[in-house]
């Protein structure tokens, strides 16, 4: 009897922000020039967290579709509804997309920023990739998870790599990957302390100007979700 149901989809939340923000602009309601409200004030209006209007609008700045300008907002450009159409239908793609494929996107733009960082980080950036790691450390030691902390370690590494197209392809990608690991699989105590000593090994080869030795240090901490993406199914 199961066999002749059909699966009910449920549209992940930044989906349908994408989704309505298409249609503010398709509609003529927002105009190239036009400044969106700020997160929160969207975020309280739709009822949703400011880092899925955080996560929208980095998919929809990455694609051009608006301008995040300091001090001033986030702006609509001046893209044609056609054009915009066809963006808007990629976006939401990506989060249907294969995810053993997301995942091998993911360990080669990884692997590269982790090489870029040991290459050309600054006294800075080891300041801000530490502070990361300590929050990271902190909240999985108390919580047993550190999804959001993880997530900050990995761009501030990115942000490292002198690479501003790299980090937003990772920033895009990443947060489903991390969130679908996290939530589907049992970790132990056992596992995150792994997970801490990997993270630290990673950062102290970058700190080292140890590039190869950073990407290996990568691919070793990537191994366990290659593994688990051989085998995910988002049908079950």
């Amino acid at each position: 009897m199961l066999s002749n149901l059909t699966k009910i989809e449920v549209d992940n939340p930044v989906d349908i922000i994408i989704a309505q923000i298409r249609d503010l602009i398709s509609s003529g309601t927002v105009k190239p020039g036009d400044k969106l409200p700020p997160e929160r004030k969207l975020a309280e209006y739709l009822g949703v967290s400011r880092g899925q209007i955080r996560e929208a609008i980095n998919k929809l700045q990455f694609y051009g579709i608006v301008k995040v300008l300091p001090q001033s907002g986030t702006v609509v450009t001046g893209l044609g509804i056609a054009a915009l159409e066809g963006l808007i239908t990629d976006i939401l793609k990506i989060e249907q997309t294969d995810f053993k494929s997301l995942v091998d996107t993911r360990v080669l733009l990884e692997k590269e920023a982790a090489r870029l960082a040991a290459i050309h980080r600054t006294p800075d950036d080891l300041v801000e990739m530490y502070n990361a790691l300590d929050l990271y450390e902190t909240k999985l030691r108390q919580h047993g998870q550190a999804i959001e902390e993880d997530l900050l370690y990995h761009i501030k590494i990115a942000e490292a790599s002198n690479n501003s197209v790299l980090k937003s392809l990772i920033m895009i990608i990443t947060p489903d990957i991390v969130s679908n690991f996290t939530n589907l699989k049992v970790c132990d105590e056992g596992n995150n302390l792994e997970t801490i000593e990997q993270h630290r090994n990673i950062l102290d080869k970058i700190a080292a100007q140890k590039p190869e030795e950073a990407v290996l240090a990568m691919d070793l901490h990537l191994q366990e979700i290659i593994e688990f993406s051989k085998n995910f199914n988002p049908k079950k």
